[in-house]
C-alpha cells in the first residue's frame, strides 16, 4: 500500500535510534492468545529493531484505560504507546476519550492522515475511525483501531517512518523523552 506520498527518505550511513515502545489493547474480550492486533504491533515494532518495553490488555474501561497509560507516560524507559482498539462508534469505543486530556501536544496530522491511507481498504468507512495520537511528558501516544489491518496500515504507512530516527526532513524521535543514561560527570 505504498504511494507516493507515503515515502520517507533516511540517511542510510546512521543506524536508527531503537526505541522502548509499550502495546496496550483495550477489549473486553481478548486475551494475550487472542490479540492479533496487538502482536502484529509487536511483530512489526520489533522487525524494525526496536524494543517491546511493556505490553498489557485492559478492559474498555475508561478509568482502566488511564490508569495503565498514566503509568507508562510516567514510566522514563517508555518513549511510545501503541493502542489498538476502541476507536470506533459503538458504545463501549471510549479509547479517545481516556486518551485526549491526557494529551499535552496532539497531533492533528495523524488521524488524518490514518483515514487517508485507510480509504483504499475500507472505502468511506474511514469516516467511522476516531485515531488520534499526541504526545504527553515526552511520550508518544498513538491509537489505533482495534483490527490487524489497520495496526499493519498505521505502522507501515504512518509510524516505521516517523519513528526512524533517519528518516527526513524530520520524524518523532527528537520529541521523544531519551532513555539512555548519561555519564557520570566528575565534581571536579
Amino acid at each position: 500500500m505504498s504511494s507516493p506520498i507515503a515515502a520517507h527518505s533516511t540517511e542510510a550511513s546512521s543506524a536508527p535510534e531503537s526505541l522502548q515502545i509499550a502495546v496496550l489493547t483495550i477489549s473486553d474480550t481478548r486475551t494475550h492468545a487472542t490479540d492479533s492486533s496487538g502482536q502484529t504491533l509487536v511483530d512489526l515494532l520489533e522487525a524494525d529493531g526496536h524494543h517491546l518495553a511493556a505490553r498489557a490488555i485492559v478492559h474498555d474501561d475508561i478509568w482502566q484505560i488511564r490508569e495503565r497509560l498514566c503509568t507508562w507516560i510516567n514510566d522514563s524507559s517508555i518513549q511510545v504507546v501503541l493502542m489498538t482498539g476502541g476507536t470506533g462508534f459503538t458504545p463501549r469505543d471510549i479509547t479517545p476519550q481516556a486518551v485526549a486530556p491526557l494529551l499535552e501536544r496532539v497531533v492533528d496530522g495523524f488521524g488524518e492522515r490514518f483515514r487517508q491511507v485507510s480509504l483504499a481498504d475500507i472505502g468511506n468507512s474511514t469516516m467511522q475511525s476516531r485515531a488520534l495520537a499526541g504526545i504527553s511528558n515526552g511520550t508518544l501516544i498513538c491509537c489505533l483501531p482495534g483490527s490487524t489491518n489497520a495496526c499493519r496500515t498505521a505502522w507501515q504507512e504512518l509510524l516505521s517512518g516517523q519513528l526512524d530516527s533517519r528518516t527526513r526532513p524530520c520524524n518523532f524521535v527528537p520529541h521523544l523523552r531519551d532513555t539512555r543514561t548519561a555519564a557520570c560527570e566528575s565534581r571536579g
